[in-house]
């Protein structure tokens, strides 16, 4: 093939290239600098670049003019140098994220983040208040024996450690549970998006009203201060993060649903990059979230009118920060 229609035909790639290779250099090693639809369009870069390695290849063995091989030369050296530079340091890329980054997604994804909110906490409040007046209901979702366990964690009689039958000294290994239990329901609710998001619809749907079922069958019993001050201080972090893990699926489900021009499978890994960033975001706060109950919600010599203040203030300061941080910088 002649050097004209060889241009003709590849010019397009090489233009899209440049434009990219332009963003990234201009974006630096700070990777949350670019926003969403320039994440989305970078992904491009490796074919693009392995593309022009070809081009390059072919431009010298077939003699093309030194112009073109030089400008393909310079377009393979500076994909190469963005593609394969030193990663930046964990610390100020995850003090980046949560400075501003994170919350700038949240609200990015205010749609999937309401319609989780809607799917989890109404099933919870639906059954919550349906069992104060058909205490019977509780059984509809929990097994009768559970029932029993969940009793007799949250006696009003304990008086050394709430939430668990443990000793006093196992608050570490508590956390360890915590966590595997805590993260194992946002995986599901996340991998769930897969299914079309049919999957993630349900751990929404279903844990919402296992939780509202405790929360329930607790009250109705009397065991005000034993549940509700072991649960108000991590409520925030954790149901906060049940909702964003169920966002994320929610926006895997969406892209195959309704990938638009693109292919499913392309919609999906578009997708799966601003999904995987709320999912990191959620890990965090269920880490918070299981620190907190460890350490700070299974003491039952706190009073519990101090624990509901605690509770309330992490609810206002989360959502002050999802809401309201990164603002000065659009995502």
């Amino acid at each position: 093939m002649k050097q004209d229609p060889f241009t003709r035909r590849h010019q397009a790639d090489w233009d899209q290239l440049s434009e990219l290779l332009e963003t990234v250099e201009q974006a630096g090693n700070r990777a949350s600098r670019l926003g969403l639809q320039e994440q989305t369009r970078a992904a491009e870069l490796p074919r693009l670049y392995r593309n022009a390695c070809h081009h390059l290849a072919l431009a010298r063995s077939r003699g093309y003019g030194p112009r073109l091989v030089g400008r393909l030369g310079r377009l393979v050296l500076r994909g190469h140098q963005a593609l394969y530079r030193s990663r930046p340091p964990l610390w100020p890329a995850l003090a980046e994220f949560l400075g501003g980054g994170f919350p700038r997604l949240v609200r990015s994804r205010w749609r999937a983040v309401l319609a989780a909110g809607l799917l989890f906490f109404g099933p919870l409040l639906v059954m919550l208040a349906t069992i104060q007046w058909f205490p019977q209901a509780v059984y509809t979702v929990i097994e009768p024996w559970q029932v029993g366990v969940i009793e007799q964690m949250y006696q009003p009689d304990s008086n050394e450690r709430l939430g668990q039958s443990r000793g006093s000294d196992s608050d570490i290994e508590m956390f360890g549970y915590y966590i595997r239990h805590n993260t194992g329901i946002g995986f599901r609710t996340f991998a769930g998006g897969l299914v079309w998001g049919l999957g993630t619809l349900f751990f929404l749907a279903y844990n919402g009203l296992v939780v509202g079922a405790i929360a329930g069958h607790l009250t109705q019993l009397g065991y005000i201060e034993t549940f509700w001050g072991f649960v108000a201080g991590h409520s925030a972090p954790e149901l906060s993060a049940i909702v964003l893990s169920g966002a994320a699926g929610l926006e895997l489900g969406w892209a195959l649903v309704a990938p638009g021009r693109r292919t499913r499978l392309r919609a999906l890994r578009d997708s799966a990059r601003v999904a995987v960033r709320l999912v990191y975001g959620a890990a965090l706060l269920f880490l918070l979230a299981a620190f907190v109950e460890a350490f700070w919600s299974s003491m039952a010599g706190i009073p519990a009118l101090f624990k509901y203040w605690v509770g309330a203030l992490a609810w206002v300061l989360l959502w002050t920060y999802l809401l309201g941080a990164g603002r000065r910088r659009a995502l």
